[in-house]
C-alpha cells in the first residue's frame, strides 16, 4: 500500500559534503553567510553585512515576514583551527534598506532579499576577528534568526483608555552597545503604529546614529528619542547620569501601561529593575511586569535584580524534580537547572554558562521557574527557557 513515502536516490547530505568541497558557499540545507562589507557605525560599533546562500533563503522564507526585530544569529566561525559559536543581533528587518548607505547607489543595485547585517561591538576574540581580521568573502556558518526580543512575544499589546483600544506606549531603553536589537525592533514598532520613545545611555557620540533617529523623528511624530551621553551632563535625564525612578517618570509616560524592552548591561538592568521597584502604580499592578530584557556581556548570575539583593548561594533553595520528558530521566535541583544536570551526571547542552549564548535555551513544558538575574517569575505553561539562569520554584517538566 503507497504510503507516500519516497526515498532520496541521492542523500542531501553526500551533495551538501561534495558541494563544499567545490565552493564552501554551497549548500542544500546549511545556512550559510558570505561576508561583503563592513561599516562604522560609531567608536565602538561595526556593522557586517553578509550575502546569504541558498538554504538561508529557503528557510528563512518560511518565516513569515523573514524574521522579527530584535532577533539574533549564532554564528560559528573557525579561528586558528579551533570552532567558535557567538550571538549576534540582526540590524534592521528583511527588506528593509540600511539607512548609512546611499539609497540611490548601492542599496538599489544589491538584492536586499539575499543580504543580513549585524552589528558588533569589537571586544574579545570572536568579536575582534570577525571586525578586524576576517577576509572580504570569507564565509561562516549561521543559524537562522532566533530570539524572544520580539513585538510578538510582549503579552501587552492593548490598553484602553476611554472604552477606547489602543496601542500599548513602548519605552526602548538600551545602554552602549545594546542599540544594536532596537534598530528593527523600533522601525516594526513604529510601522504598527506604536508610540515609541528610546532612551540610548552611551560613552560615545555617534553622528550616524542621531541622524538615524533623527529621521525616524521626522518621519513619525510618535517617536522620541534621547541620546544620554554619560560624559556629558547636558543631556542626563533629570539631571542625573543614570537610570532612575525621576528620569522614568520625567518621561510623562502612562508607566503602568507602558511596554518596556531593555538591553545592556547588568548594571543597566539593575538600576531598572530597582527604579521599578520604587515606583508606586495602581494596586496589582508591578512595572517589573512590562519589562522584556536581552542581555550581553558578562552576567552577574549571584544578583536578584528585582529586589536590587544579593542572591545567596550558601542560603538552602526547596529542592523540585526537573523531569526530562524525552530522555525519561529526572533529578532533583536546589540551584540552576544546568548545575543540578550536572550534579546528577546529567549532560544538557550549554555554552557560557552566564544567559548569553543561548545554547542551553530549551522549552519548559509545565512548571514555574525563576530567572536568577531579573528575578522574573515565569508562567506554569508551556515556554522556552535558559536553563543556565533559572532555577525551578516548582516541580518542572522540560521537553528534553
Amino acid at each position: 500500500m503507497a504510503n507516500g513515502y519516497r526515498p532520496e536516490i541521492v542523500q542531501r547530505a553526500f551533495v551538501d559534503f561534495i558541494g563544499s568541497r567545490l565552493h564552501p558557499f554551497w549548500s542544500l540545507t546549511t545556512p550559510k553567510l558570505r561576508l561583503i562589507a563592513r561599516y562604522t557605525l560609531s567608536d565602538d560599533l561595526i556593522a557586517l553585512r553578509f550575502e546569504t546562500n541558498r538554504a538561508f533563503r529557503q528557510q528563512i522564507s518560511k518565516m513569515m515576514g523573514g524574521w522579527q526585530g530584535g532577533q539574533y544569529l549564532d554564528l560559528r566561525v573557525c579561528i586558528d583551527g579551533v570552532y567558535y559559536q557567538r550571538s549576534y543581533s540582526i540590524v534592521g528587518l528583511a527588506h528593509q534598506l540600511l539607512w548609512w548607505l546611499d539609497d540611490t547607489t548601492e542599496n538599489h543595485t544589491a538584492n536586499q532579499r539575499h543580504t543580513v547585517t549585524i552589528a558588533i561591538k569589537p571586544q574579545g576574540l570572536v568579536s575582534d576577528y570577525l571586525t578586524k581580521q576576517i577576509p572580504l568573502a570569507s564565509v561562516v556558518d549561521t543559524s537562522l534568526p532566533l530570539g524572544q526580543f520580539t513585538l510578538e512575544q510582549t503579552s501587552i499589546l492593548r490598553y484602553e483608555i476611554s472604552d477606547n483600544k489602543q496601542l500599548t506606549p513602548l519605552l526602548f531603553i538600551a545602554g552602549g552597545s545594546g542599540i544594536t536589537p532596537m534598530f528593527g525592533l523600533i522601525t516594526q514598532a513604529l510601522s504598527n503604529g506604536y508610540q515609541v520613545t528610546l532612551l540610548h545611555y552611551s560613552r560615545t557620540v555617534s553622528s550616524k546614529l542621531q541622524h538615524q533617529w533623527q529621521q525616524l523623528n521626522d518621519a513619525y511624530p510618535d517617536f522620541i528619542y534621547h541620546l544620554i551621553h554619560t560624559e556629558d551632563p547636558t543631556t542626563y535625564l533629570a539631571g542625573t547620569r543614570y537610570l532612575s525612578v525621576e528620569g522614568l517618570l520625567s518621561l510623562n509616560l502612562p508607566l503602568a501601561d507602558t511596554q518596556i524592552f531593555a538591553c545592556g548591561s547588568q548594571a543597566l538592568l539593575a538600576g531598572l529593575y530597582k527604579a521599578a521597584a520604587e515606583i508606586t502604580l495602581p494596586i496589582d499592578k508591578q512595572l517589573s511586569d512590562n519589562i522584556t530584557v536581552e542581555n550581553f556581556g558578562n552576567a552577574l548570575a549571584d544578583v536578584d535584580i528585582s529586589t536590587n539583593q544579593t542572591f545567596n548561594k550558601t542560603i538552602p533553595v526547596e529542592e523540585h524534580t526537573i523531569y526530562l520528558r524525552s530522555r525519561q530521566r529526572q533529578f532533583s535541583s536546589d540551584t540552576t537547572i544546568l548545575v543540578a544536570a550536572e550534579n546528577a551526571d546529567v549532560r544538557l547542552a550549554h555554552g557560557c554558562r552566564q544567559g548569553i549564548c543561548q545554547l542551553c535555551r530549551c522549552n519548559k513544558v509545565s512548571g514555574v521557574v525563576k530567572n536568577v538575574q531579573t528575578g522574573k517569575v515565569s508562567g506554569d505553561g508551556y515556554e522556552s527557557i535558559q536553563t543556565c539562569i533559572n532555577i525551578a520554584m516548582t516541580d518542572v517538566v522540560l521537553d528534553v
